[in-house]
């Protein structure tokens, strides 16, 4: 059977973000089974999830209270359309996720990935601005190096052009402003001189533009798929206040960040920031099934609240917002973490990751080392003085990804970024092996393709 399902694989299966000539001659990883953070082959062979199947794996695969909560809803309502009707899985998850979130955030639009999730909340943003009298503010600003989504709206936000260059003429004009990139400063600053001058970028463009401007998009504290680049929270804070002066609705993409991944149950919570609109995904439903939510506040809400003939509705939706066994499966999740006391027990886990992850500043290739709460970031570089990064010809990742399987080990390489996004489960001894195992694979030569020995 597996030899059949590799070749009906390779005849008929195309995988996202994934060169399918890479495996002409090699078998994908055939995945059987999972438990816990392991994944197992079907030759029964176990891998660390080392990325928690694309972020999203909170507690474990296969954890029981999310199961069960699965199945009890799948015995009651599978599907129904949230158009005129409700179901209580939606209705309590909602009541939930505003318990959750910041006071200002009271209603709750329900979609099924991340990048529905942020161009639902740009979409509420203009047509609110369209019925609160002030239609001059159809512009939006974002940041390079952000990634938001693969939809025509949110390539249009996104600065990752690597990923979105063949589609330059279908997307709209933005406001660009540099990344907050600590490592590699576009102001040219360093650790011991920062005075947050990245923030000089977004001042100007809001003190020129402002009035124009509807809404300003950012992940909050790190830019995950445009190279996991950690800023710091006084950034966030600082951003947020530009917004709330010039009267720009703040929209934070937490569709990878929410739900522990940085330490707290929000990332925005480490710079207190409340935003207009906040976009949630991946981790939603602890992973378990397709699910996400945008939520905003009250003022936003009754913009669009009105007479039918008045027209203000939002015309969006999907057939599958708000599905039952999704909501049901984010309830479970939210259940792990109130039963199991989830954030309670991060601290040790980060710390543990943190020393773990300081033996890697050996390495001549390692140009820079980044946390954020359960996510490890290792830069590499050719050169450590002049930060030379390797060429796309390098392609320093692919025999790390290789040489991490050979390790039991689950690795999504960025470019030249090698990285952990471990499952909020983990144990102590857990992320001990998994670094040990990475460091086998960064600590041998072989591995780094371009590494010319300086």
């Amino acid at each position: 059977m597996p030899d059949n399902l590799q070749d009906l694989a390779r005849r008929h299966l195309w995988a996202p973000y994934t060169q399918m000539h890479d495996y002409r001659q090699r078998d994908p990883l055939l995945i059987e089974r999972a438990a816990g953070i392991k994944l197992y082959d079907h030759q029964g062979r176990g891998y660390f999830d080392a990325i928690s199947s694309w972020w999203c794996i909170l507690h474990g695969h296969g954890h029981p209270t999310i199961k069960t909560s699965i199945h009890a809803q799948l015995e009651r309502l599978e599907q129904v359309l949230l158009a005129g009707v409700i179901h209580e899985p939606a209705v309590r998850l909602a009541s939930a996720l505003v318990d959750l979130t910041p006071a200002n955030l009271t209603r709750v639009f329900y979609s099924d990935n991340g990048s529905c999730a942020c161009e639902i909340a740009v979409k509420m943003s203009l047509q609110y601005w369209q019925q609160s009298g002030q239609p001059q503010r159809n512009q939006l600003a974002a940041v390079e190096r952000g990634y938001h989504g693969d939809t025509i709206g949110t390539m249009s936000l996104g600065g990752v052009p690597e990923f979105h260059q063949a589609f330059a003429n279908l997307r709209f004009a933005s406001h660009r402003i540099p990344s907050p990139y600590c490592y590699r400063c576009p102001q040219g600053c360093s650790a011991g001189s920062c005075r947050l001058e990245c923030l000089t970028p977004l001042a100007e463009l809001l003190a020129r533009e402002g009035e124009r401007i509807a809404a300003f998009i950012l992940e909050p504290l790190i830019q995950a798929a445009g190279g996991m680049i950690i800023y710091p929270p006084a950034y966030l804070a600082g951003a947020a206040r530009l917004c709330k002066q010039h009267g720009v609705h703040l929209i934070l993409d937490e569709v990878a960040t929410g739900f522990g991944r940085t330490g707290t149950m929000f990332a925005m919570e480490q710079a207190g920031v409340s935003p207009d609109v906040l976009c949630l995904s991946k981790g939603l439903t602890g992973g378990f099934l397709p699910l996400a939510a945008t939520l905003t506040t009250e003022e936003v809400y009754n913009a669009f609240y009105g007479d039918y003939r008045d027209n203000r509705t939002f015309f969006h939706g999907h057939t599958f917002t708000g599905n039952p066994l999704g909501c049901a499966a984010a309830l479970g999740s939210l259940q792990v973490f109130t039963e199991e006391q989830t954030m309670a027990g991060l601290p040790e886990k980060i710390e543990r990751l943190r020393l773990g992850l300081e033996r890697f500043r050996e390495l001549p290739w390692v140009g820079d080392l980044r946390q954020l709460g359960m996510i490890g970031v290792l830069e590499l570089v050719k050169d450590r003085q002049s930060k030379e990064p390797f060429t796309l010809a390098d392609r320093v990742g692919w025999p790390i990804y290789l040489a991490g399987l050979k390790e039991g080990l689950l690795l999504r390489p960025l470019g030249n970024v090698i990285y952990l996004w471990l499952p909020l489960s983990v144990t102590l001894e857990e992320i001990d092996e998994i670094l040990a195992r990475m460091w086998k694979v960064l600590a041998d030569p072989a591995n780094i393709n371009g590494w010319s020995g300086r």
